[in-house]
């Protein structure tokens, strides 16, 4: 009975308090994770710049993604920009992005195997400037936080937030001061600087100056400058200077010190804040959302880049090295561009006056060129034109009208959706020579090259026309007087040649005939002596015979022969 009871005892308190203990041992295996801001609060005033970064914490658990959305109030806050600097993230789902109007910042990122472990995993860093007074409240909206498990198990438990203060703006030059606790001791000095004025501005200069009035019977100072507001200075100068000048520092937010002694002892303490930033905006890239090479003409440019010290004040956008357009935008639509290539270079300006340059080339490429397919080659004065064509669907055609080389007269019609278009001039054409030539502009804005140019002549009726050239009344007239004068000078001057000719002519057959005469007189001579002789010889064969013979008939011959030419030639000569 005892074992028995016993037995029911165990099962009645032992069994809910091993299921307790195996609940507690499965619950402890599971890890938790945080998404939290930091600094989580602070007191700013309108104008001024303050920096909160994300962080993700997961000591117990490597962790190797993450994503959230953060909200901001946007009427008191307003992004200048984000910064991945030592992200642990080495991969990015989304690219971190923010929207001023919306108020929301996005971010989505891994990080690869091992995954991360620790408390402090900085994933981002925005930095808000000061629109408005008031509190300003930064919380998440979403996230999540996915354990190195290989399931994606999110592991996130908690989401942080961030309240600031934001007050009026501060007074150009600070006056803060600690006042002296010994009554006649030097009052705190007025602090000033030529190199860093404005404590709430950044300068790029690292080697700032600080002066300040030193009174009667000042025995010496103490300085000190450094990162905190309030300290008592340590650097004692026995001679009482009244200014300083320090050299080679760091970026950063800084305050300078400054306190007087006299007999009575040490005075009120000075305290100036200066800020330097000479450090260049990060390197960046134009992207252009339409491509490198696009038919609008307004392509969108996107420059985005960051500075983790002061921050992105402007960037300036230069066109082919026109006036540079301002913007305080990281994305900026461009104004209407003519085809061909553009340079486009970015200058990335910090608050410090720091600046980096991007450069660029984008090329805005043509849409189809429209084409003129109907017109008249000629026209009569008063007239009214009208032309057809083909151009890109449903776009607009501007026409352009010239004549004589002045300037063009410019007319708008627009395509169909078949892409055909026509176009009727409301206004007479004068007589003249004119050029029509076409250009498509479709929705977008995109253009495209100009068409061939045609050729329209406006005149009266023609009288004579010859192939494409048309002659009018006066003009046939004043070329058939030219023809008809060229033609009588024509026979003058050929009748003069003639004549000349004749002359010419006639005394050159008279020498001719003289020298002919005489040539043939010597041969004759020299033929007959020649003849004599063979006459003579007594033992000529009958060869021989014979072709003395023939000699003789062909010198007679020959004599009545030339003799004849001669004769028909002058007579030639005397008709003409």
């Amino acid at each position: 009975m005892k074992d028995k009871k016993s037995k029911r005892i165990i099962l009645h308190f032992g069994l809910p308090f091993c299921i307790l203990i195996f609940a507690f041992c499965i619950f402890s295996e599971v890890r938790a994770a945080s998404l939290y801001l930091s600094p989580a609060a602070g007191s700013y005033n309108i104008g001024q710049t303050f920096s909160v970064s994300v962080y993700v914490s997961s000591a117990d658990q490597a962790m190797n993604a993450a994503s959230g959305v953060i909200s901001f109030p946007q009427d008191k806050l307003e992004i200048t920009s984000l910064s991945k600097s030592g992200s642990i993230f080495t991969l990015w789902v989304k690219e971190p992005s923010f929207s001023n109007s919306l108020g929301t910042i996005n971010f989505e990122g891994i990080v690869l195997n091992p995954g991360f472990t620790g408390s402090a995993g900085k994933i981002i860093t925005a930095s808000f400037k000061i629109k408005a007074v008031g509190s300003a409240s930064i919380t998440f909206s979403s996230g999540s936080a996915l354990a190195n498990d290989g399931q994606g198990t999110n592991i996130l438990t908690s989401l942080g937030s961030a309240s600031f203060s934001l007050g009026q703006a501060e007074s150009k030059i600070p006056e803060t001061t600690t006042p002296s606790k010994t009554v006649g001791t030097p009052a705190a000095p007025r602090i000033s600087s030529p190199t860093h004025p404005d404590s709430e501005k950044w300068y790029s200069n690292n080697d700032p100056k600080f002066t300040w009035e030193v009174p009667e019977g000042v025995t010496g100072v103490k300085l000190l400058f450094g990162r905190k507001p309030v300290v008592v200075p340590t650097a004692f100068y026995p001679e009482p200077i009244p200014e300083k000048q320090l050299e080679n520092l760091a970026d950063g937010v800084w305050y300078f010190h400054v306190q007087l002694r006299n007999a009575k002892g040490w005075g009120g303490i000075a305290y100036f804040k200066f800020q330097i930033d000479a450090q260049s905006p990060k390197p960046f890239k134009i992207e252009t959302k339409e491509g490198k090479e696009t038919t609008n003409p307004q392509p969108t440019l996107s420059f985005e880049t960051t500075d983790e010290m002061s921050g992105i004040d402007y960037y300036e956008i230069i066109i082919n090295n026109k006036s540079p357009i301002k913007t305080d935008k990281s994305e900026y639509k461009i104004p209407p561009q003519e085809l061909g290539k553009h340079t486009i270079i970015v200058k990335a300006t910090d608050r410090a006056g720091n600046e980096t340059l991007a450069m660029a080339e984008i090329e805005i490429l043509p849409i189809e060129t429209p084409v003129i397919t109907d017109y008249p080659q000629t026209m009569l004065p008063d007239a009214t034109l009208s032309i057809k064509g083909t151009a890109p669907p449903e776009a607009q055609v501007k026409v352009y009208i010239q004549k004589d080389e002045k300037e063009a007269k410019t007319e708008e019609t627009k395509s169909n959706k078949e892409g055909k278009w026509s176009y009727v001039e409301t206004e007479s054409l004068e007589k003249g020579i004119y050029k029509v030539w076409v250009e498509a502009i479709d929705s977008s804005g995109a253009r495209s090259k100009p068409s061939e140019k045609i050729t329209i002549q406006v005149s009266h009726p023609a009288f004579i026309r010859i192939g494409k050239l048309a002659i009018d009344y006066l003009t046939t007239i004043i070329t058939l007087l030219v023809l008809i004068l060229a033609i009588a000078l024509g026979i003058i001057w050929t009748w003069q040649k003639l004549i000349k000719r004749k002359k010419r002519l006639k005394k050159e057959i008279t020498e001719a005939e003289r020298a002919l005469y005489h040539a043939f007189k010597v041969l004759r001579e020299e033929a007959k002596e020649q003849i004599a002789k063979l006459d003579g010889e007594p033992d000529l064969n009958e060869r021989e015979k014979k072709i003395c013979d023939k000699l003789k008939k062909a010198l007679k011959i020959s004599e009545k022969l030339i003799g004849k030419e001669i004769s028909d030639i002058k007579k030639e000569i005397e008709k003409q």
